[in-house]
């Protein structure tokens, strides 16, 4: 029976403390990597993440920061090689949706900045800190959207943020490379998360899962187990690709 085998890899996941990040940690964990989260605010729910981590045999913790501050940022990479001795396995999750359609003639500069900040800052300072770290062999994975490859109109402001992680993923790639570092970008549709409260109320949830090929809306661990796939030996000659994980939705117009 074919496997992942991540025994011996040292991870962090960014945003680990829910949704995707905490399926993606959780899964690494499984294939036996050891995982570091990092969290913004919900300790509790961290913690509870780290619990169920060392529940399946592999050492892990959580570090409190905004990792659009680039002193929190390289703290959580420097407490991994702290940690663990090292860094194998980056993965780029943390990320924010503002959910109210805002037209670009209303968006407000703090909205703009913040988006940013913490979608786009935040990849760069955590990546460029494990690219400094990190050894021959290692993985780099950032999520990405549909709305980056398409847009979303009422979030010009997300999507910008998207859109540029997948170049900047195709452009470390190529820089990594001689390292035999991969770097790839696994770029969900909708996923049923707290995030997508909102758009999901009032028969959202059904409306969307329509306009799916495929039906349904994406589960966390629909889209943490082709990231986990990326930081295996499966995927060692895949790198600056962008991995669809939409059910379809990205062929649709």
């Amino acid at each position: 029976m074919l496997s992942i085998d991540l025994k011996g890899k040292r991870a962090v996941v960014t945003g680990g403390s829910r949704g995707v990040g905490r399926a993606t940690a959780l899964m690494l964990a499984r294939a036996g990597a050891d995982v570091g989260i990092s969290y913004h605010s919900r300790a509790e729910a961290a913690q509870a993440t780290v619990a169920d981590l060392e529940r399946l045999g592999v050492r892990a913790w959580a570090e409190q920061g905004d990792l659009a501050d680039v002193a929190a940022a390289e703290r959580l990479i420097t407490r991994a090689v702290a940690e663990f001795g090292g860094l194998d396995i980056l993965i780029g999750n943390a990320g924010i949706w503002p959910p109210e359609d805002t037209p670009i003639a209303r968006m407000d500069d703090a909205q703009w900045r913040r988006t940013l900040a913490v979608n786009l800052d935040a990849i760069f300072f955590t990546t460029r800190a494990a690219a400094r770290v990190m050894e021959s062999g290692g993985r780099i994975v950032l999520v990405g959207s549909t709305a980056g490859q398409r847009g979303e109109a009422g979030h010009a402001d997300y999507a910008a943020t998207k859109g540029a992680i997948i170049s900047f993923v195709k452009s470390i790639a190529i820089e990594l490379a001689p390292r035999d570092i991969t770097v790839n970008c696994v770029a969900p549709g909708w996923i049923d998360t707290e995030m997508c409260a909102v758009p999901f109320a009032d028969g959202g949830r059904e409306r969307i899962a329509e306009s799916i090929p495929l039906g349904r809306v994406a589960t966390a661990e629909d889209v943490a187990g082709p990231i986990v796939f990326l930081c295996s030996g499966l995927a060692r000659h895949i790198t600056g690709e962008i991995l669809n994980v939409n059910g379809g939705s990205v062929l649709c117009g």
